[in-house]
Order: structure tokens, then sequence, then C-alpha cells
């Protein structure tokens, strides 16, 4: 394959190619808002909302970073995950006014990962003056959003999506440095659409990668 060389991305040597796959999407998707808007400083209280293929890359970079990171989720099965499998310093369920309500006011940012319709308010509400939160999930129908929440405090709410190359590489490397990689299963091509069907029912922890060279191989 001839490509141009503005369009390659090296790829660090200690870096496995399987679980630093996702990454190229996952990755950036995650390190380039937390890089842009200023929550990559250590001690920086960051919340991470949904705990799935985005936000556990989400968890991995913060902490890298030297944040102290909060998940967000509905879904209270996920505290061991997310605090013993991925070291996260807290987790609150989102659905709990009172856990919500204790954290009101902390979070210098959050990056929402969720891509289902949900309420913004007490999301806003976590933040300090100043804040951000970050889109980079996708719901299919708008967001309310009332003006006040962002108002008051000065608050700002913003998207993002994946980055430049130049960016990219220096996740990769960032990554390499720290060893930031995403949770996979590897599987042969003609498993695919198996885990397809996984992954409509949420079946998967949490990147399916498809091992190309050994389904390529004669049997």
């Amino acid at each position: 394959m001839v490509t141009d060389e503005h369009f390659v991305l090296r790829w660090p040597e200690n870096l496995p190619l399987d679980a630093g796959a996702p990454l190229l999407c996952a990755g950036i998707t995650t390190y380039s808002p937390l890089r842009h808007f200023g929550l990559d400083k250590p001690g920086t209280k960051v919340g991470v909302v949904g705990l799935g293929g985005l936000g556990h890359v989400a968890v991995k970079f913060a902490k890298a970073f030297g944040a102290e990171v909060t998940v967000f989720s509905t879904n209270p099965a996920k505290k061991q995950e997310a605090l013993e499998g991925l070291k996260a310093d807290h987790f609150v369920v989102s659905k709990d006014s009172e856990q919500m309500q204790a954290l009101a006011g902390s979070l210098d940012g959050i990056i929402d990962t969720v891509s289902a319709t949900h309420p913004m308010a007490p999301l806003l509400s976590l933040l300090k003056t100043d804040g951000k939160l970050v889109l980079v999930g996708a719901p299919e129908k708008p967001l309310e959003l009332a003006a006040f929440s962002l108002i008051m405090g000065r608050k700002i709410i913003a998207g993002s999506a994946i980055g430049g190359l130049k960016e990219t590489q220096e996740m990769l490397d960032f990554a390499a440095k720290h060893g930031v990689t995403a949770d996979i299963e590897l599987i042969p091509m003609d498993y695919v659409n198996t885990a397809m069907d996984r992954v409509l029912k949420s079946d998967v922890r949490y990147r399916f990668v498809i091992d190309v060279a050994k389904s390529l191989k004669a049997p």
C-alpha cells in the first residue's frame, strides 16, 4: 500500500495493535476534549458520564493525566468495574439525587459519553464556576437545556469529535508512555455477525477487535 506521508501515523512499538486499535476512535475522541478544554492538569476534577467503549477510555486517559476522576452511571452494577478495574476515584449512580447533590459545584469538567437521551441540568449542577460539560456521545433527540443552568456559574456546554492527525499521534505516544489501552474482546472474522448482535444488546466490554491476520490464514 502506498499513501501520502501526511496521512500516516507512527505506531509506538510498545503499544499492542489489538488493544490499541480502538484508540484511533474512542481514544482520540476522549483524549482530544480533555486536552483542548484544559482537563489534562494533575489534580483537575473530571467527571465521566457513561462507562462503555468511550467512557472507559476517558477514565484511563484522565487518570493518566493525574485527574481526580468520578464516574457517573445509571447502572449501580458498574461500580466495581469503575473503582477496581479502571481505578476511578469515585462512582456515582446518576439517578440517585442525594449522591448527585452531594457533588454539586465540585467538578472542573465532564466528558459525557452517553448517546441515549438524558437530562443536562443535573450534570451542569455538578460543575464549578467556569466548568465545562463536553458532549462526545450523540443522542438521537434534541437535549433540553435551561439557560439559567449555564448562566449561573458561567458554565460551558460544548461538543467534540475525534481529532486531527497531529493530535492523534500525540495521543498514541501518550498512550504508549502511560500504558493506556482499550479493554477488548479479540474475535475472528467469521464471528462478526454474532458480535454485531451482541453490540446491539450492549454485551461487549468494551470493544470488539477483529483478528485480521489470523482470520486470513488458511485452515
